[in-house]
């Protein structure tokens, strides 16, 4: 009895002991450390590529949590930026479209804020490009030479590091570079000197091209390329990690290394698949940070998180409960959520490029919405047409070299999309007309509707309409002021991107609402039926006296289309003139339909455009004018 008793106290002292370490780990808060990558798929040795030369992040791997199925909300930097700082999904505060920066509601903060607040030492290094009106309050520092080595002795930290060595223009060639760094820098294009294109370190020839692509000399050039760049972008990440290692921080510190959106190579960075939206994620925590709860060194999870995760997993992790705002779950630390069972993902406006997509991805299947079906996958953009790959991949279609999968590209998309993400990773079976999958795009599209509902989507607001909304309010506050028909105008935009010429009546009638955004979705639906909506032509003729000049430039499209090209011309060169730059682009987008004989009649317009200080419609501008020589 008395050695039963004095296990029973020894294993009573051990508990107490044990209970008082875990009190003592718990108050003690952790330093976090990001380490972001730019444009990079999983193209990594740990994720299994085998072309990969990634040593580095491979260790990490092997030391902390893998995550299989991590996922941006847009395929493309800025709107992907914002999600990560805020924790929201742009789509329902209006920062969907491309450097757009529309203001916030006042309760919203840059999560680092948070942090601050509770003693932390914020720092960023350096890259911001949030999508939106700045908090540099968010940061101690924030800069090219940001760092937490600056913060209080015993301060813990959240520090950032950015690499932009697998940015979308690493694979631009040398004559590209310079171009880019003189629109950037206002340097004269003669005065400008970089470093010379560098031999290939990965064989072109071993290089796996996607059957959605051409395997041209070009293109292997340029996957072969930007494995090289992740093979540099992987060598600064074991700097980062080596100088933590040295200041003797690396058992304090819980590291997050991940990609800020899907790779550059053809159809991925800015395009709603799996190659635009699936992004890296490695987590090592150290294991005095470690619970029953977190997974081992070297574990794989299966879980979907996407980027409105990461705010509240970093504040969970220090300790701090995730405001109720926040639209994310934390996936790790103190106030871990479920984990979610799918992950929405959207594409707006992309630079001069009009578009809207919405997209909703469970553990099994991904289901695409194409709002705008009559555009082409393939929309012109100058940043993108910078890459040699693409302009190559473009030629021979214009050769007739491709076949029917690789042609895809230059052509209008699908009203939908679906896809068996473990049958079909590259995304180029589309099952959505196959009867056997009837129910599953039933229930997809049932959810996503209804998500963009719950969410009061308010990208489905024309972007000029928009700008003059901001200057009053927000989208957030005016989606809740009982002035946005979200009910309304969320299924006329359904009807309008169905391609059924059974909708034209109700289209047609609806072109004539009194709500100007549901009127502009009815007229972009007679815009996508093309030669079906001829019946609608009166209609169209009448819209082009619309007071709304958003609403007018697609009904002179959709004539334009059907053969009525005088007045469609004619309100279309009046409309680049305008003074809201979001008209000037939707027009310019829309005058790509016309013939260089019909563009020689506005050239001096354009050439003028072209000299601007507006981005997006200068570079609309150039691309037509590129067409008139």
């Amino acid at each position: 009895m008395k050695i039963i008793l004095k296990r029973i106290s020894f294993v009573f002292t051990l508990a107490l002991i044990t209970g008082a370490c875990m009190a003592q780990v718990s108050s003690e808060r952790p330093n976090i450390l990001w380490i972001v990558s730019e444009d990079n798929s999983p193209f990594i040795g740990a994720y299994g590529d085998q072309a990969a030369s990634t040593p580095n992040i491979d260790a990490l791997a092997r030391q902390g949590i893998l995550y299989e199925n991590a996922y941006c909300t847009a395929p493309v930097c800025a709107p992907s930026r914002f999600t990560l700082i805020t924790g929201l999904y742009p789509a329902a505060f209006g920062t969907e479209n491309m450097r757009s920066e529309y203001p916030l509601p006042e309760f919203v903060k840059f999560f680092p804020r948070y942090l601050r607040e509770a003693g932390y030492y914020t720092s960023n290094n350096a890259k911001k490009d949030y999508n939106t009106v700045d908090q540099p309050e968010a940061w101690d520092e924030s800069g090219n030479k940001a760092t937490y080595k600056n913060r209080k002795s015993g301060q813990p930290f959240f520090a950032v590091f950015n690499i932009g060595t697998s940015h979308e223009s690493s694979i631009f060639g040398y004559e590209a570079r310079k171009k880019m760094y003189a629109a950037f820098s206002g340097q004269p294009l003669d005065s400008i000197k970089l470093p010379r294109d560098k031999p290939l370190v990965h064989d072109p020839e071993k290089i796996r091209i996607p059957l959605y692509l051409p395997a041209n000399e070009a293109m292997k050039h340029d996957w072969a390329l930007y494995y090289d760049k992740i093979q540099e972008m992987d060598s600064e990440v074991g700097t980062i990690l080596k100088e933590l290692e040295a200041t003797g921080l690396s058992d304090n510190t819980i590291v997050f290394y991940y990609g800020d959106n899907g790779g550059v190579l053809g159809r991925s960075k800015r395009f709603v698949f799996e190659s635009g939206l699936r992004i890296p994620l490695v987590v090592r925590i150290p294991d005095k940070f470690r619970t029953p709860a977190v997974p081992l060194a070297g574990s794989r999870a299966e879980q979907l998180v996407d980027f409105t995760d990461f705010a509240p997993t970093v504040l969970s992790l220090a300790g701090i409960a995730p405001p109720g705002y926040l639209q994310g779950r934390a996936f790790l630390g103190k106030h871990s959520a479920t984990p979610r069972t799918q992950v929405f993902n959207f594409r707006g406006r992309m630079d001069e490029g009009i578009d809207l997509v919405r997209s909703i991805r469970n553990k099994k299947y991904r289901y695409v919405k194409n709002f705008m079906p009559h555009r082409l996958y393939g929309q012109h953009i100058e940043f993108l047409w910078m890459a040699g790959s693409i302009r190559a991949w473009e030629q021979d279609y214009k050769d007739g070299k491709l076949n029917e999968l690789q042609s895809r590209f230059f052509k209008p998309k699908p009203s939908e999309e679906l896809y068996d993400i473990e049958k079909d990773p590259d995304n180029i079976n589309n099952l959505a007309a196959i009867p056997t999958f009837k129910n599953v795009l039933s229930e997809l599209r049932k959810e996503t509707f209804n998500w963009l509902i719950k969410m009061k989507d308010v990208g489905f607001i024309p972007e000029p309409a928009v700008e003059q909304i901001t200057k009053a309010t927000t989208l957030y506050d005016y989606a809740r002021s009982g002035k946005y028909n979200i009910n309304g105008v969320i299924n006329t935009a359904y009807q309008a991107s169905a391609l059924d010429k059974n909708n034209l009546p109700d289209l047609m009638k609806k072109a004539t609402n009194n709500d100007p955004v549901i009127r502009y979705w009815a007229v972009t639906g007679l815009l996508a039926l093309g030669e079906e909506a001829r019946g609608a032509m009166p209609v169209l003729t009448a819209t082009l006296r619309d007071k709304e000049v958003y609403i007018a430039n697609v009904a002179a499209e959709a004539l334009y289309k059907l053969g009525d090209k005088q007045p469609a011309l004619e309100y279309l060169f009046k409309a680049i003139k305008d003074t809201s730059a979001m008209i000037r682009v939707q027009a310019l987008n829309a005058l790509q339909v016309a013939t260089p004989e019909e563009l020689k009649q506005v050239k001096q317009v354009l050439i003028a455009i072209s000299n601007n200080n507006s981005e997006y419609d200068k570079k609309a501008a150039n691309f037509l004018l590129q067409n008139l020589q």
